[in-house]
This record gives structure tokens, C-alpha cells and sequence, in this order.
């Protein structure tokens, strides 16, 4: 599939943006990546949503071959082929895809939220008794403490270079 083919069958859904992707394009619009064109065909980004629509037309999930075995990518489906002819439908079915994506991409981002958020808690010092000895960690930091700030003195080479 070429660039302007690409083109002409989004026509009716809105403008898009087409990236080269390995051996086709990615299809993005409203700056998400909904779709891919691919030797395969075009490929739309599902989820739990939109699945059962894609299963009643016999869409198959996307896939490809690696050296070892076959990968099964259940959250992109191949577009049925009646809508290749149809402009108007594809722009519904894309729209849905678009939306798919945007769901995808909200999850991912609140699942980063979170994780975000658990690590940015304090953790709670340790609380040393009168009898303890401070830890090993603040006497090897104490020393390289002292350690940066002699290498910070400037010899006397170093010194009349800075003049020059």
C-alpha cells in the first residue's frame, strides 16, 4: 500500500499521519497511533470494547513469524475487507480504533502514575539507640565527602593555565 492509496481510504474519517513502520506505515491521528498498513493489510488498534464487532466480521488478530515461533498481537485486528470499499464505515470503525488507542494509552499512563506515586512516598529512617555506632554508609560517605573536596584544590599547572 502506497502513501496516496493510504490517503484516499482515510478520506472520509479525517486527516492522518502516516509513519514509516517496518514494511508499511503507522497510522496515527488525534496523536495517537491507531492502525498500521502492512503487507498484511491495515490493522486497527482493539481492546475489550471493540473485539466482539472485529470477531463478528471474522477478523483475525494480527501476527507475524520470528525465527522460533509465531507472535499472536491480540490488541490489533485486521480490518475486514468489505471495508476497503466502503469510506464511510472505515471512518467508523477508525474512529472506534482511535478511541481504542486512547483508552490503551490512558491505562498505560495511569498504571506509570501510580508506580510513580508509590515510589515517591519517604521511607521512614532508622532510628539508631544512644548505644548504637553510626553505620558503616555514613563513615565511607563522610570520607568521600573529604576525598572531593581536596581534589577540588587546583595545582599550580592548572592554575596558570586558567590565566592564559
Amino acid at each position: 500500500m502506497d502513501r496516496d492509496y493510504l490517503i484516499d481510504l482515510f478520506s472520509e474519517f479525517g486527516p492522518v499521519v502516516l509513519r514509516r513502520m517496518f514494511s508499511g506505515y503507522g497510522i496515527a491521528a488525534d496523536g495517537v497511533n491507531f492502525a498500521m498498513a502492512l503487507r498484511a493489510g491495515v490493522i486497527f488498534r482493539v481492546d475489550d470494547l471493540t473485539i466482539p464487532r472485529y470477531e463478528a466480521e471474522g477478523a483475525k488478530p494480527f501476527q507475524y513469524e520470528t525465527k522460533n515461533k509465531t507472535v499472536v498481537v491480540k490488541s490489533y485486528r485486521h480490518l475486514p475487507e468489505r471495508l476497503y470499499d466502503d469510506p464511510e464505515e472505515l471512518a467508523a470503525w477508525a474512529r472506534e480504533a482511535v478511541g481504542a488507542a486512547k483508552r490503551a494509552a490512558a491505562k498505560k499512563s495511569g498504571a506509570k502514575k501510580r508506580t510513580t506515586k508509590q515510589a515517591a512516598k519517604p521511607v521512614p529512617a532508622k532510628v539508631r539507640t544512644s548505644n548504637a555506632k553510626p553505620s558503616a554508609g555514613k563513615k565511607a560517605r563522610a570520607k568521600a565527602a573529604k576525598r572531593t573536596t581536596k581534589s577540588k584544590k587546583i595545582s599550580p599547572k592548572r592554575a596558570t593555565a586558567k590565566k592564559r
